[in-house]
């Protein structure tokens, strides 16, 4: 076929107009690309901003539960040092309501039992052989400072308003006559008690020169009722 001049300028055309399309498929394909490219930076960008946010927040969040730790910790310290001091308030309590004859007590303690000396012919006066109200209050007293917590004489519990009188050949408590002998119960440490009663020159030996006859005997459980309320 023989190829005139017309045909050759529309190959050229063609020619033309296909690097034409080429090049501009080329060109959007780039675009297209770089503007995704674009939108996933962006993207990755605004979850690296979040991410940084939500840290940051973290971090705050974190202090403020240390600081409310911290106060939970001061706080549980605050309420176990009241609790402590409600524990010895009622302890303390307790401790004046057993002094003061308000509960029934119960513990280990001594039993002291002061009897009158069989006749004694060299005394000429029989009161110089029974047991008098000092004598009781020696032995009270002893074992009180002693530390004993709560005291009876014949299973008749004393008070701090407790008064002891002779009155003939029997002492009065409160009011209640008892004979000899007198069994005076108390609770508290008996070595401490016993201790205390029996040491050189003291509470036993004077009664003992004043012709009383003395028995102390260590007690593992001594009850006390609480007193009658008059």
């Amino acid at each position: 076929m023989k190829m005139n001049g017309s045909h050759v300028i529309l190959s050229f055309v063609c020619l033309v107009l296909g690097f034409m399309l080429a090049f501009s498929y080329q060109i959007t394909k780039k675009e297209t690309t770089n503007r995704q490219l674009e939108r996933q930076w962006n993207k990755e960008y605004e979850y690296r901003q979040q991410l940084i946010e939500q840290q940051e927040q973290n971090k705050k969040l974190q202090a403020e539960l240390f600081k409310k730790q911290q106060r939970v910790r001061e706080m549980e310290k605050e309420l176990a040092s009241e609790e402590q001091i409600y524990f010895n308030l009622v302890e303390d309590a307790e401790r004046l309501r057993m002094y003061l004859g308000k509960v029934k007590v119960k513990g280990k303690g001594v039993e002291v039992t002061l009897s009158d000396a069989s006749y004694i012919p060299s005394e000429a006066n029989a009161t110089n052989y029974i047991v008098h109200e000092q004598h009781v209050f020696q032995v009270v007293n002893e074992l009180l400072i002693a530390g004993a917590s709560a005291i009876s004489i014949n299973g008749q519990r004393l008070s701090h308003r407790s008064y002891i009188v002779c009155n003939g050949p029997v002492i009065e408590i409160d009011g209640t006559q008892h004979p000899a002998p007198f069994v005076i119960q108390a609770i508290g440490d008996p070595n401490v008690l016993i201790a205390a009663l029996t040491i050189a020159g003291g509470v036993k030996d004077q009664l003992t020169s004043d012709h009383i006859v003395v028995d102390i005997t260590e007690k593992s459980e001594i009850t006390m009722e609480p007193l009658m309320q008059k």
